[in-house]
This record gives C-alpha cells, sequence and structure tokens, in this order.
C-alpha cells in the first residue's frame, strides 16, 4: 500500500467509524441545548444611575456673565467639537503636529496593541464555543518475556507491532451560560481598552497643544526682553553721554548698566524652557529631539470661541466615563461567571479510528475501534470557596459603581473649572493689557523729564523694571488663556462621544493581519 492509498483509505475509514458517534453526540447536544437554551447565570446587566446635572447650562459658561469682558462661550445653537478639534485654533503648523502625533506617537501605539490584545481574547475565549478534535498516530512494537508461562523450560518470548490512529473529540457545550459570561466580560474589557485608547488620544492631543502654546509663550516673551534689552541698551548709551559731557555723575551709569545686565540674564534664561518644550514635542510626535526643531514665532491670540453644549451630554463625550460605565459591565459579567461555577460541566467526548498489528492491515474495516459517552463534573463541597468567590465579584462591582460615579462627579468639576480659569484669564488679560498701555507711557514720560533733569535716573529705572514686569505677566496670562481653553476641551472630551465606541460585536469581528504584524 502506498502512501495516497493509505492516506485515502484513512480519511474514508475515520468518516465511517466517527459517523455513528457524531449522530449520537448531535442528537444529544441538540436535546441538552433545547431544554437548557434559557439558562444564563447572573444578574443582567442595567446601567447605574450616574450623579446627573439639571441645569440648563453651566454654571461657569458666559450665559451667567453677560457683562463680562473678553472670552465668550460659542452660541447654543454651534455644533460641538468633532474630530479634530485642535483645528479650531487655525494654527497650521499646530495641525500638522498632531497629525504625526496619532501615527506616531508610540504611548498611543501601546493603548492600541492592549486593544487588539483585548480583541483577541474575545475570539480565545469563542473558541469554547467548539469541540476539541485531536488526532494522534502511533506506532509500537513491543516483546514480551519468555518466562511467564507455567511451564519450567523457557521461550524466545513474542513480538508484535501495534499501529494505531486514534481520533479524540471533547465537546463541553454551554448549557449554563459559561462560557457567554467569559465572552461577555472579555468583549466589555474590549471596550473598555477602546475607550482607555480614546482617552488617551484626547491626553496625548491636549498634551501636545499645551506645549505648542507654551513654546509660543517663550517666544513671545522672548520678543519682550529683547525689545527690553534694546531699550535698555539706548538708556546706558545716553546715561554715558550726559556723564562725559558732565551733565550726570557715574552712578546713572552703574544704574543703567545694570538694568541692562539683568535684562539680558532673563533673556538668555528663557532658552531652558523653550527648549524644553521643543524636546517635549519632539517626543509626543515620535521624533528623537536631536534632529527636530521649531522656528521661532511669536504667536499669541486669544483662542476662539468653544461650543460646551449642554450639561445632560456630557456623560456621553467623555471616554473615561465610557471607560468606568463598560468597566462596569465587565464587573457584571464577571458575577455571571461567578454564578456559573455553582452549576455542572457537561462533557460530550467520543474516540475513534483504526488500530492493527500490521500496516497493511491499519485501515482495513476490521481494524475500526469506537467509544462514545458523556460525562457530568460537580463540585459536591469545597469550603465555600464559589460563595466567597461570588462575594468578591460583587464588591468589586459595587467599588466600580462608586469609581463611575465618581468619574462623572470629576468631570462636571473640571469642565466648571476650565471654563471659571478660561473666563476669568481673558478679563485679567484685558487689564493686564491696559497696565502694560499705561506703564509704557510712563515710561515714555520719566525718560523724557529725566532728559529735561526734572527727575533723577532712578525714576527712569523703576519705571524700565516695572514694564518689563507687566510685559512679562501679560505673556504669561495669554499662554495660560490658551492652555485653559485647551484643558476644558479636553473636560469636554474633544470630538469624542459614546457613539463611536466599537460595539461588541465589532470588536469579536477578525481583524486584518497586518493588525498583528510582529514589530522588529
Amino acid at each position: 500500500m502506498n502512501r495516497n492509498d493509505a492516506a485515502g483509505s484513512l480519511l474514508a475509514g475515520l468518516a465511517r467509524v466517527c459517523r455513528p458517534a457524531a449522530r449520537t453526540t448531535a442528537a444529544v447536544a441538540a436535546t441538552l441545548s433545547l431544554l437548557l437554551s434559557g439558562c444564563m447565570p447572573g444578574p443582567k446587566y442595567q446601567r447605574p444611575t450616574a450623579p446627573a446635572a439639571t441645569a440648563p447650562a453651566y454654571k461657569e459658561s458666559s450665559a451667567n456673565f453677560q457683562d463680562a469682558d473678553g472670552w465668550k462661550v460659542a452660541r447654543p445653537e454651534d455644533a460641538m467639537l468633532k474630530g479634530k478639534w485642535w483645528e479650531i485654533y487655525q494654527q497650521p503648523e499646530l495641525n500638522a503636529l498632531e497629525e504625526q502625533l496619532n501615527i506616531n506617537n508610540q504611548t498611543i501605539k501601546e493603548y492600541f496593541e492592549n486593544l487588539m490584545a483585548a480583541r483577541a481574547l474575545i475570539r480565545e475565549t469563542k473558541a469554547q464555543y467548539w469541540p476539541t478534535v485531536t488526532v494522534g498516530p502511533s506506532w509500537s512494537r513491543a516483546k514480551s518475556s519468555g518466562n511467564l508461562g507455567k511451564s519450567s523450560t523457557a521461550n524466545a518470548g513474542s513480538t508484535s507491532s501495534t499501529w494505531a490512529m486514534p481520533l479524540d473529540v471533547s465537546w463541553t457545550p454551554d448549557f449554563f451560560g459559561k462560557i457567554r459570561s467569559q465572552v461577555r466580560e472579555e468583549q466589555y474589557a474590549a471596550q473598555v481598552s477602546a475607550a482607555d485608547l480614546e482617552n488617551e488620544k484626547l491626553v496625548e492631543e491636549a498634551s501636545l497643544a499645551e506645549y505648542y502654546f507654551e513654546l509660543r509663550g517663550q517666544d513671545a516673551l522672548q520678543k519682550v526682553l529683547d525689545d527690553t534689552v534694546v531699550a535698555d541698551q539706548k538708556a546706558l548709551d545716553l546715561t554715558r553721554h550726559l556723564y562725559e559731557t558732565g551733565i550726570d555723575d557715574y552712578s546713572t551709569v552703574v544704574t543703567a548698566e545694570a538694568t541692562l545686565k539683568a535684562a539680558q540674564s532673563s533673556q538668555l534664561n528663557l532658552g531652558v524652557a523653550r527648549a524644553q518644550y521643543e524636546h517635549a514635542i519632539a517626543m509626543l510626535i515620535g521624533k528623537p529631539a536631536t534632529d527636530f526643531a521649531m522656528p521661532v514665532k511669536g504667536l499669541l491670540a486669544a483662542p476662539p470661541p468653544i461650543p460646551i453644549g449642554l450639561p445632560s451630554q456630557l456623560l456621553q463625550r467623555r471616554p473615561d466615563i465610557a471607560a468606568a460605565e463598560r468597566t462596569l459591565a465587565e464587573a457584571n459579567a464577571t458575577i455571571g461567571i461567578g454564578y456559573g461555577a455553582f452549576f455542572p460541566d457537561v462533557t460530550l467526548s467520543a474516540e475513534g479510528g483504526f488500530e492493527a498489528s500490521q500496516f497493511q492491515h491499519w485501515f482495513d474495516w476490521p481494524s475500526r475501534f469506537w467509544s462514545i459517552g458523556p460525562s457530568l463534573s460537580e463540585t459536591l463541597f469545597n469550603g465555600g470557596e464559589y460563595r466567597a468567590a461570588l462575594q468578591q465579584y460583587t464588591a468589586i462591582y459595587n467599588g466600580d459603581v462608586a469609581t463611575y460615579r465618581q468619574t462623572v462627579l470629576t468631570a462636571f468639576q473640571q469642565v466648571e473649572d476650565y471654563l471659571a480659569a478660561t473666563r476669568i484669564l481673558s478679563q485679567q488679560v484685558i487689564r493686564q493689557q491696559e497696565a502694560v498701555d499705561a506703564e509704557q507711557k510712563y515710561l515714555d514720560l520719566e525718560l523724557s523729564r529725566y532728559q529735561n533733569g526734572l527727575d533723577p535716573y532712578i525714576d527712569v529705572t523703576t519705571a524700565q523694571t516695572t514694564l518689563l514686569s507687566d510685559q512679562q505677566t501679560l505673556a504669561t496670562l495669554q499662554v495660560d488663556e490658551s492652555v485653559a481653553s485647551i484643558e476644558l476641551i479636553q473636560a469636554l472630551g474633544g470630538g469624542w462621544d459614546v457613539s463611536q465606541l466599537p460595539t461588541p460585536n465589532q470588536l469579536s469581528a477578525k481583524p486584518a493581519k497586518t493588525d498583528y504584524v510582529r514589530e522588529k
């Protein structure tokens, strides 16, 4: 018998041997499935109540501060932010950086792979729905002892060979919902991973935008100090001229020089913070800081109106709230697994194949063998382990309820915090700009009075120091206002809403092969 004939005989023979066992197994499984298909242990999940805002608008929104100057929220009829929320700032450079972040950021990639692992776990768990089929071809040769008989005369014993081709089928049907509870647990866990991914994206996107405006704020401060150094240098030249002509004494020269050196020192110090922000941006977009640089642009502008929507919409817009709620569903499914432990396991198994002492008779019809039979396993006593486990799962669920509600409360707090911060900072920027304008007029007046011999130079120095301090404060407040608006957008959930969360069926689907290519 050649190999092709042996293989053909094997397949045909196994089909004949296993056909009765398969019919019997299928009949038993169908009967039990009909009887117990409605059995699903554990409580049915219902979203728990959460602290909800009943007010028609946020307390700190400009709707309650109609007489306030500065930043305003968008009109109520304006659409909420969607997708690429950073485009609202109309900064092409920022837009380009954000696009690179969503492709190259390594932390986002890490969270994406966590999601892919969670999806694979769903398919691993669903594999338990199906039978396990194994085949184990074997060959053995044995020799028996020649001194096992009653005769006192020794013999040579016997030698035999055994050719075996067993096929085993084992199946534990999900009669009591244990596997279904496990599948649901993994599906909800994958939804948690999907929400965590979206939340991490939002965190990284907001961080990049904040670093961008912080860096531009350093550029604006650099311009302030550059202009200050130029002005202080002119003042020093003036005092030297007056000293050389005998109009003023040398102490004014020393004072002017000290003022200039202090401004130059502050001018140099700004490079430290700017370099750090530049390096942080490089890290976020997945580039080595050594190969990344941003040109100097002192661009600071008031943030645009931000559509904030209604307080009742907040629970649908934040991915961290979605993650906390899906964690509850996962914990509820775990309780179902705990209840399922009290039910027995029913296993249906069948074995069939061929066995012969000679190869040429391996696949002959008389060489067939088979067996079939169900088995039931039930724990009668384990010292209360299952009940204690169920109590543990219930306590974890209750703790997750508290976490979910705390997440909601924190979300409302953050929105109100950053609404207040953005509104108040915008008013402060207006007043600070007025202070800078007034101080510039005062410095011009003092320089004129000093040149005419009416005031001492110390008054000029005081005016210079005050003006520089006010200008630095103004630039810092403008940055703070932009950062507060970004934090407000983050608190609102960016451009995300819960409709974008993948469903359990979508997460259970088999992904593309390219999604599981090993990184090199």
